[in-house]
């Protein structure tokens, strides 16, 4: 089982830029890769909750998958459910950005 998403920090995925996170979609599995993980914290501005962050996958820009919650997969930190929406293409495949707040 995985973790849940409220205990989940930039340190958990900082590390993990270019690994592996399997989609379950609509039409079978998805291979996206982590391609960037942004720290939004506002240094002057520290609050008792977690400090918010998002990630940026990429995935195949053959087929979009549509913003919604989806069931991701990581070899290490297991299932997560993480609302992702799509940001728009780059030359390598489609992006996505999930923000963590």
């Amino acid at each position: 089982m995985g973790r849940m998403l409220e205990t989940l920090t930039f340190g958990d995925f900082s590390g993990r830029v270019g690994e592996e996170f399997r989609l379950e979609g609509p039409s079978g599995a998805v291979s996206l890769k982590l391609v960037e993980v942004v720290d939004l914290a506002r240094r002057d501005n520290p609050g008792p909750r977690r400090p918010p962050f998002s990630l940026i996958f990429r995935g195949p820009q053959a087929s979009v998958l549509p913003q919604r919650i989806w069931p991701l997969t990581h070899e290490t930190l297991g299932r997560l459910e993480i609302f992702i929406v799509p940001i728009g293409p780059d030359a390598s495949g489609m992006q996505y950005e999930a923000v963590f707040t």
